[in-house]
C-alpha cells in the first residue's frame, strides 16, 4: 500500500507519531503524543511563552510585559483574531528589551523599572502579567519575588508567567497560563454559588464568544466569565461562584478545569460550538449539567429550529461539495473531531488528520470517525503534511496560518481555522460561514490555471 511505503521513509522516530487507520483496529489510542517534539523534523509546534501568551493574551484589560529579548514580544500584538467589548490593551506589547550586558549582570533591575513605569504612567491597572522567557530561564532572575513585592507594593496581582521556550513545548505554556489564571481567583474563592457558567477554552475569535453567549442567553443560562476572550478583571474574580465550567478548547483549558474543580469544586464537561450537531449537544449537555429541565427544553427547541433552518442551505452546497477529499491540521483534537463531523454533513471524506497537542483520548475519537486508510497524525512537520496530502489527493487544508504556503504550493485549497482568521466558524452561524468558505475555496476557478 502507497501510504505504508511513505511512513517507511518517515524518520523512525517519527512512525509512532502516525497511524493509517486499518479497518475497525481502534489504533489512533495507541498513537504516540502529548511529548516532546522529534529534533530535526521541523516540529509545529510552538514554544512555552507562546503557549501562555496565546492564552493569557485576550484577557481585555491585562498589562503584559515580556522580560526577555524584543524578539519574543513580536509574538504578541494581533496573534490572535480575539476581540474586545470593553478595553483594549491587551492589543498593545510591552518588553524588557534585554541586551547582552543585561544577560551578563541580571536583568532584573529592568524589569523592576518596567513594572514602576506603567504604574506610574498609566491609570487603573488592575492586573500585570510578566512572562519569563528563555533566557531569564538561563539567568536566573528570580520573576517571582520581584512579582510579589510588586503586588504588595501597588496592591494588585502581578503575576509571574513561567514560559522559558526551552523547558517544554505549547502545551506546557497552556499550563504556565493556567496556572496563572488560578493564581489571579484563588484570592477570590468563594462559597457562594450561582446556577451559571463559566466557558473555558474560547479566545473570542471573530466573536465567536459572542455568539455562544447569545445561545446560552435565549435558553436562560447565565454566562459569569469566559477565559479568556473577552474577558476582563472584574468577570475573572467572580468566575469562582459558578456551578459549572463548560470547555471548549480542551488543550488550552482541562487543566484550568481540572485545578477550579479541586479548588472551587466546579464541575466540569467538555463541549465544542463547531458544526451543527456539536453546537447542538453541548448546548443541551450544558442544560442538563445543570439540571435546568427548562433550559434543556429551551435549547431543544432552539437547535432544532436552527437546524431547520439551515437544512436548506446546505442542500445547496452538497452538491458542490460532494466526494471532495479534506486535509485537517490543527491545535486541538476537539476541534479536528468536529470538522471531521461537519465535513460528513457536507458529504466530504476527511483523508488526512492531524493535532499539535491532542491527546490519546482525541485520536480514538478520530479513528472512529474517519474510513478505513485514512492517515492520522500527531504533531506532523510540513514534509509529512506535503506527502500524504498529495497521497490521498485531498483537495482542501484546512489549518492555521502556517500551513497556508504549503497547501497553495501544492495547489491545494485552504481554510484557516485558527488563530488569525477574521470571521467566526463557531454555532449555527459559523456553519453558514464555513460551509461557504470551503465551497470557495475548493471551486475557486484559479485551481483551473494550476498543471
Amino acid at each position: 500500500m502507497e501510504t505504508e511505503n511513505s511512513i517507511r521513509n518517515i524518520l523512525d522516530a517519527r512512525k509512532s507519531s502516525i497511524v493509517v487507520k486499518d479497518g475497525c483496529s481502534g489504533m489512533g489510542g495507541g498513537i504516540s503524543c502529548d511529548s516532546s517534539s522529534v529534533s530535526g523534523s521541523v516540529s509545529q509546534r510552538a514554544c512555552v511563552y507562546c503557549g501562555a501568551r496565546v492564552v493569557l493574551n485576550p484577557i481585555t484589560d491585562a498589562w503584559h510585559i515580556v522580560h526577555g529579548p524584543i524578539g519574543c514580544s513580536s509574538y504578541t500584538w494581533d496573534i490572535r483574531g480575539s476581540l474586545t467589548s470593553g478595553e483594549d490593551i491587551y492589543r498593545n506589547s510591552f518588553s524588557t528589551d534585554l541586551q547582552e550586558t543585561d544577560i551578563i549582570f541580571g536583568g532584573i533591575r529592568k524589569l523592576e523599572a518596567a513594572v514602576d513605569e506603567l504604574m506610574e504612567k498609566e491609570d487603573n491597572v488592575k492586573l500585570i502579567f510578566i512572562y519569563a522567557t528563555c533566557i531569564v530561564g538561563v539567568i536566573g532572575d528570580d520573576v517571582e519575588a520581584l512579582c510579589r513585592m510588586k503586588s504588595e507594593q501597588y496592591h494588585i496581582p502581578v503575576i509571574p508567567v513561567k514560559s522559558p521556550g526551552f523547558s517544554g513545548n505549547k502545551s506546557t505554556g497552556y499550563r504556565m497560563a493556567c496556572d496563572a489564571i488560578m493564581n489571579v481567583l484563588l484570592p477570590h474563592k468563594s462559597e457562594e454559588k450561582r446556577t451559571a457558567i463559566n466557558i473555558l477554552g474560547d479566545f473570542n475569535l471573530a466573536g465567536e464568544m459572542w455568539i455562544i453567549k447569545n445561545y446560552f442567553r435565549e435558553i436562560g443560562i447565565d454566562v459569569i466569565s469566559g477565559f479568556t476572550g473577552d474577558t476582563c478583571y472584574e468577570d475573572m474574580i467572580e468566575a469562582p461562584k459558578a456551578a459549572l465550567n463548560i470547555v471548549q478548547c480542551a488543550g488550552s483549558s482541562t487543566y484550568l478545569a481540572n485545578r477550579m474543580e479541586e479548588e472551587f469544586g466546579i464541575p466540569f464537561i467538555k463541549v465544542s460550538f463547531f458544526g451543527i450537531e456539536d453546537t447542538t449537544n453541548s448546548l443541551i449537555r450544558t442544560a442538563e449539567a445543570l439540571h435546568n429541565e427548562l433550559a434543556r427544553k429551551k435549547a431543544v427547541d432552539f437547535c432544532r429550529r436552527k437546524a431547520a433552518e439551515l437544512e436548506n442551505f446546505l442542500g445547496r452546497y452538497r452538491k458542490n461539495l460532494e466526494g471532495k477529499k479534506a486535509a485537517i491540521y490543527v491545535g486541538g483534537g476537539f476541534k479536528a473531531i468536529s470538522l471531521i463531523r461537519q465535513f460528513q454533513a457536507m458529504g466530504m471524506e476527511t483523508v488526512v488528520v492531524g493535532t499539535q497537542t491532542g491527546k490519546k483520548e482525541d485520536y480514538e475519537m478520530i479513528e472512529s470517525l474517519v474510513k478505513s486508510d485514512t492517515v492520522i497524525l500527531d504533531d506532523a512537520n510540513p514534509a509529512e503534511l506535503e506527502t500524504f496530502m498529495k497521497e490521498k489527493g485531498a483537495d482542501i487544508l484546512v489549518g492555521g496560518v502556517k500551513e497556508r504556503p504549503l497547501a497553495y504550493k501544492l495547489g491545494i485549497a485552504f481554510c484557516d481555522h485558527n488563530h488569525e482568521r477574521k470571521f467566526p466558524l463557531a454555532g449555527f452561524e459559523g456553519v453558514v460561514n464555513f460551509t461557504m468558505e470551503i465551497n470557495k475555496s475548493i471551486n475557486s476557478p484559479v485551481w483551473g490555471y494550476i498543471s
